[in-house]
């Protein structure tokens, strides 16, 4: 598809993190489409949604629940295409950070096998540390640890080494739309980063911050590795530079008065 004018499509999650980027891309590129949120009447969830430039003339609200079977019938109806965003966790676990990616994972197997049995051609997006500027006026997960450490934690909070920009992620979800040779599954690493190296990068971003000399955890980045970018690149994405993601991270989290700094 080489075009998006007159393409309807569906965004699930959408009053989240890495959906409104999905959607605002969408948008500037001529789609139409259809977005869920859990509440359409909650500004906090549609406000940024509905302020994205192609909004008023292309960006429908649905309200839908992952909990709710049918629920999303009427959104997905007429989409040539749905970017499905959203996962229910329950983070009342002693661990929330390993539960949520258990659901991640039982998502997608039961998504691959859901897709073969009904014949639908189906593309997975597997990202790093998701990381960068953000839409929402809510503080999301990934991005807390930023926060702490410009409040003084005393160690630097678990922060994945594998790092990728939103907006990287957005776009690479919408090339793999448009690409037909796209198959199968997609790593989105931008960049491996060892703990010395992140804290280094940090100081000289942030000079102005002072940054612990510990990691939270027991073992950071214990080993080193790479994660190849060639897949992804495949399908037209460049990778934005790890330095450029944490630069307008803070902005953006100073621009929506998370930050005092």
């Amino acid at each position: 598809m080489s075009s998006g004018v007159e393409k309807v499509v569906c965004v699930t999650g959408a009053s989240g993190y890495i959906a409104p980027w999905l959607v605002k891309l969408l948008l500037q590129r001529g789609y139409t489409v259809n977005a869920s949120v859990r509440n359409p009447n909650d500004p906090k969830k549609t406000e940024h949604l509905l302020m994205l430039d192609g909004a008023k003339e292309r960006l429908h609200l649905f309200k839908a629940d992952l909990l709710e079977e049918g629920s999303f019938d009427s959104l997905v109806d007429g989409c040539e295409g749905v970017f499905h965003t959203a996962s229910p966790v329950d983070f009342s676990a002693n661990d929330p950070q390993l539960w949520y990616m258990l659901s991640k994972t039982l998502a997608e197997k039961a998504a691959w096998e859901f897709s073969k049995e009904n014949g639908i051609d189906m593309v997975a997006m597997l990202p790093g540390w998701v990381s960068g500027p953000l839409l929402q006026p809510t503080l999301n997960a990934t991005l807390e640890p930023f926060l702490k450490l410009v409040k003084g934690a005393e160690s630097v909070p678990f922060i994945s080494p594998r790092w990728v920009d939103v907006r990287d992620v957005a776009n690479a979800h919408i090339l793999a739309l448009e690409n037909p040779s796209a198959s199968g599954r997609y790593c989105l690493v931008g960049r491996v980063l060892q703990f010395s190296e992140f804290v280094k990068l940090m100081r000289e971003l942030f000079p102005n911050i002072n940054l612990p000399e510990k990691c939270g955890d027991d073992h950071p980045f214990a080993s080193y590795y790479k994660v190849s970018r060639e897949r992804a690149e495949s399908l037209g994405l460049n990778f934005t530079p790890v330095e450029v993601t944490l630069k307008d991270t803070f902005e953006s989290l100073r621009a929506s008065n998370f930050l005092n700094v």
